[in-house]
């Protein structure tokens, strides 16, 4: 195949002015002028018609191009099929008879009952209902909130206010109204009425009225008639005992301890020693709750019994005794003992001695007039002796500031409270929650401020310290042992 460019031969005997090639040598005497159609085709070849569109714009050769891609647009346009729908075959829809038997050969009238597949449809002989007849009877529940009346619940679930009335006078004869726990449910059954306007009658109605008692109501004749369904109650306590690890309150709530109960632990605990000093992580906890199983599952838990730890050398053993007006933790022995102060007011480690030291945030020396307390944020501070509440608000640089009196000249107060639980003038007796730990004042992180004054003057809070012992005699110690030796004899974890 012959190219134009191939080695410039082309241009081997000069141009002439058209630029093209002047033949010699042998190739000119072979030479012979061809023909009209050859030289149509031969020029058509040489012609280019796909130009590129982007370069030489308007030139000759751009327009052939334009042209070119005119006439191969216009030719696809031509010969397109179109885009017009395709012809599909719909089926009839079913009208009248046919569309009768379709549904007896569905699935919905075998799920109705039919045994056949087949089923009438409806005909004259089918006569339209005026209006649409009511249940013979309705199944309802009802729910005792905070602070609801039975009597109120009773209607509010549609009973009618005569039938409401003598079951609320009924279920009083077996229970106190105002006794029942919310959160009861009730469960009813209303019967049929005469008419539309009247009221369902109450058929039957069923709750648990106490722990250890449920009743039941039922329609007999035109009344009320109540059955009583005692349950059996086991009454032995639960006992939980552990380690006490990083801290007594998170292991004792570990074990299963409730909230309320960890906390009158800690507090009788704290009547013998200090809660933040004395006890080590080593040490084992041990707890004796009042606990009610009822024969049908439920389980109820009730006030700390037993509060006893066992440190190695030493071993606490403090048991709830009634010992006149009101309750009192006496040790084994049956002695009371009552310290002026608790170990420490909230539960933590002493990151500050009373003394001269370096203020952390003032660079000098200066007396620190108190203890500082270290404790998580928002852990219970409490009293260290019964007293008056003095002050409690704001206080300069102890931030949330609350100062107790107490008697014999005594006086202390509680610094850097997040929040204060006490007002001014309000009695507060040892081991009640005043305030919670707090930053607020001058203060570097959450702890307890702890000062101490007697008559006028600010002493060591770690020094004070007396206390006034009871102890039990005669049918009293008796008694009280025996119940000591019941509470020692409870096995771990079951209850019984």
């Amino acid at each position: 195949m012959f190219l134009r460019n191939d080695q410039g031969f082309e241009l081997a005997g000069g141009t002439t002015a058209r630029g093209l090639a002047r033949p010699f040598g042998r190739a000119a005497a072979v030479a012979r002028p061809l023909g009209t159609i050859a030289r149509l085709r031969d020029d058509a070849v040489r012609v280019d018609w796909a130009p590129d569109l982007g370069a030489q714009i308007g030139s000759r050769d751009w327009w052939r191009g334009l042209a070119t891609f005119t006439a191969l647009c216009g030719a696809t346009w031509m010969l397109a099929p179109g885009f017009e729908p395709l012809a599909g075959v719909a089926p009839a829809p079913l009208a009248g008879p046919v569309w009768e038997n379709a549904r007896a050969q569905a699935i919905a009238p075998l799920a109705w009952g039919a045994d056949t597949g087949h089923r009438m449809a409806a005909n004259d002989l089918v006569a339209p209902l005026a209006e649409a007849p009511e249940r013979p009877t309705v199944d309802l529940s009802a729910t005792l909130g905070e602070g609801d009346d039975f009597l109120r619940v009773l209607t509010r679930a549609g009973v009618g206010r005569s039938d409401a009335a003598a079951a609320a006078r009924l279920v009083a004869q077996a229970a106190t109204l105002g006794d029942i726990r919310p959160g009861t449910r009730i469960a009813l059954t209303l019967g049929r009425r005469p008419a539309r306007t009247m009221a369902r009658p109450l058929d039957k109605l069923a709750l648990r009225a106490r722990f250890d008692l449920a009743v039941s109501l039922d329609r007999v004749g035109n009344g009320l008639v109540m059955t009583r369904q005692p349950i059996a109650i086991d009454t032995t306590p639960l006992r939980i005992q552990g380690l006490v690890g990083s801290s007594l309150y998170r292991s004792a709530r570990a074990a299963g301890a409730p909230a309320r109960v960890v906390e009158h632990y800690i507090k009788a605990l704290a009547t013998r020693l200090s809660i933040g000093r004395d006890i080590t992580a080593a040490d084992s906890f041990d707890l004796i709750v009042e606990q009610e199983r009822a024969a049908t599952g439920e389980v109820r838990l009730g006030d700390l019994l037993f509060a006893g730890i066992d440190q190695g050398r030493r071993k606490v053993q403090l048991v709830r005794w009634n010992d006149g007006d009101k309750p009192g933790w006496f040790d084994a022995k049956g002695q009371s003992e009552r310290r002026g102060f608790m170990g420490m007011p909230v539960a933590g480690r002493i990151t500050s001695s009373f003394g001269y030291r370096m203020h952390p945030l003032l660079g000098y020396l200066k007396m620190h007039k108190g203890l500082d307390i270290g404790a998580p944020y928002g852990s219970p501070i409490y009293a260290a002796l019964d007293g008056v509440v003095q002050g409690a608000g704001r206080s300069g640089g102890y931030g949330n500031f609350v100062k107790l009196v107490h008697g014999g000249g005594l006086a202390s107060g509680y610094g850097h409270m997040s929040r204060i639980a006490v007002s001014r003038g309000q009695h507060v007796r040892q081991g009640e929650v005043i305030g919670y730990v707090g930053s607020t004042g001058m203060s570097t992180g959450p702890h307890l401020h702890w000062e101490v004054w007697r008559n006028g003057q600010t002493i060591n809070p770690s020094s004070i310290s007396f206390a006034s012992i009871a102890a039990l005699s005669g049918e009293n110690l008796r008694r009280f042992k025996a119940q000591v030796a019941g509470l020692l004899a409870v096995k771990v974890g079951t209850g019984s």
